[in-house]
C-alpha cells in the first residue's frame, strides 16, 4: 500500500496529541505572548504542577523548544526562556531567505488552487484590520500563517520541516514591528496580494525576486525596531 500524500496512511486513525505535544503548545504560546519573559527559569517540577502532567513530557516540551531557539538549557542551571539577540536576527532571516527562496519555486509547480484560495483568505483578513484592531499579534499570526500556507503548498516535507523549527522565531521577531505605521497595513496586505498573485499566474522567476524583496524589507524593518541592547550582542 502506498502511502498518502501526507506521509500517514489514511486507513490509520490519527494519533492523539502526545503529552508532551500539548505542554510544548502551551508553553510556546506563553513565550510568545510574553507570560514567560526572555531569561526567565523554566523549573520541570513547577512547570509539571501547573499543567498537570509528569516531568516527562514537561522535559520532552523543552527540548523541542530549545530545538525551535526559544529556550536554552544551560550546565547546572536548566532551562531558561531564550532571549534573541540581534544576531540572531540575522541568522533567522538570512536562513528565512534562503528557504522562502526554494519554498515559492516549489509552490509555483505544486501548489492546488486551494493553496491560494487559503492564502487568500488570509490576505483578506489582513486588509479587514483596521487601526484599533491592527496589533502586534494580529498581525504577526496572520503573516506567520500565509507564509505557513505557502510551505504547505510547495509540498516538500524536508522543507516543511525546516520552516516549522524556524516559524516560532520567526513569529518573535515579527512582533516588534510597528504595525501603528499608518503605511503599515497597505504596504502588508499590498505585498502578500503581489507574491500570491505571481504565484497564480505560475511565474518562477519573478515570485522569487518578489520573495526576496519581501524577506528582506521583513527583516530591514524589524532590524531598526529591535533592541541593540539585548545580550548577546551581535553584528547584523
Amino acid at each position: 500500500m502506498s502511502s498518502s500524500d501526507n506521509f500517514s496512511d489514511p486507513l490509520v486513525p490519527a494519533p492523539r496529541q502526545s503529552l508532551a505535544d500539548d505542554a510544548a503548545e502551551r508553553l510556546r504560546k506563553a513565550i510568545w505572548s510574553g507570560r514567560l519573559a526572555p531569561d526567565e527559569r523554566l523549573r520541570e517540577e513547577a512547570l509539571a504542577d501547573f499543567l498537570g502532567v509528569s516531568r516527562g513530557p514537561i522535559r520532552e516540551a523543552l527540548t523541542r523548544l530549545e530545538r525551535e531557539g526559544l529556550v536554552i538549557k544551560q550546565p547546572n542551571r536548566g532551562a531558561i526562556v531564550a532571549r534573541l539577540s540581534p544576531e540572531d536576527l540575522s541568522e533567522v532571516f538570512s536562513l528565512r531567505l534562503a528557504i522562502e527562496r526554494l519554498a515559492v519555486r516549489m509552490a509555483v509547480r505544486n501548489a492546488e488552487p486551494t493553496h491560494f484560495d487559503q492564502m487568500q483568505a488570509v490576505i483578506d483578513q489582513l486588509a479587514a484590520l483596521q487601526a484599533e484592531t491592527m496589533t502586534e499579534r494580529a498581525a504577526a499570526a496572520l503573516d506567520v500563517e500565509f507564509h505557513e500556507i505557502l510551505y504547505q503548498s510547495a509540498k516538500h516535507k524536508r522543507l516543511y520541516d525546516t520552516w516549522a523549527t524556524l516559524k516560532p522565531q520567526v513569529y518573535l521577531f515579527l512582533l516588534t514591528r510597528n504595525v501603528g505605521n499608518s503605511d503599515f497595513r497597505l504596504y502588508t496586505v499590498q505585498s502578500h496580494q503581489r507574491l500570491l498573485d505571481t504565484l497564480r499566474s505560475r511565474d518562477e522567476a519573478h515570485a522569487e525576486a518578489l520573495i526576496i524583496e519581501h524577506v528582506q524589507s521583513a527583516y530591514e524593518s524589524i532590524q531598526k525596531a529591535y533592541p541593540s541592547s539585548n545580550p548577546p550582542s551581535g553584528e547584523t
